[in-house]
C-alpha cells in the first residue's frame, strides 16, 4: 500500500511543527506516582508531599535546561523523543532530555 505523497509530507510538517518548541507536559501523574511509590521507603522527616514537590521541581529544572539547549537538538531527534517521552500518559522532561542526548550521541557514532 502506497501512502500518498501528501498524507507524507503533511505528517513530516506536523512531526517538525511539534518539534518547535519544548513541550509542556503534565507531570502531575509523573510525579504522583512517584511520590507514591518513595512512600513506602519514607524516612521520619519525608513525607509523600515532600517527594512530589520534589519531583515536580526537578522537572521543571530540567525542562529548563531543555528550553536553553533545545535549538542544538536534530528536529527528527526531538519529534521521536517527545512520542517516546510521554507514552502511556505519564510525561518526563527527564525521559525527554535523556532521550535527546542518547540521540545525539548516536548521531555522533553514526557519522
Amino acid at each position: 500500500m502506497m501512502i500518498p505523497v501528501a498524507t507524507l509530507a503533511l505528517a513530516t510538517q506536523l512531526s517538525f511543527t511539534i518539534a518547535d518548541d519544548v513541550p509542556q507536559f503534565n507531570l502531575e501523574p509523573t510525579c504522583r506516582g512517584i511520590a507514591q511509590q518513595s512512600g513506602l521507603d519514607l524516612q521520619p522527616d519525608q513525607s509523600t508531599r515532600q517527594d512530589y514537590q520534589s519531583c515536580m521541581q526537578s522537572e521543571m529544572a530540567v525542562r529548563d535546561q531543555l528550553v536553553k539547549q533545545w535549538s542544538t537538538y536534530k528536529a527528527s531527534d526531538k519529534a521521536n523523543c517527545i512520542s517516546g517521552a510521554s507514552v502511556g500518559g505519564l510525561a518526563s522532561y527527564t525521559g525527554l532530555l535523556t532521550c535527546l542526548q542518547m540521540a545525539t550521541e548516536a548521531n555522533k557514532i553514526g557519522r
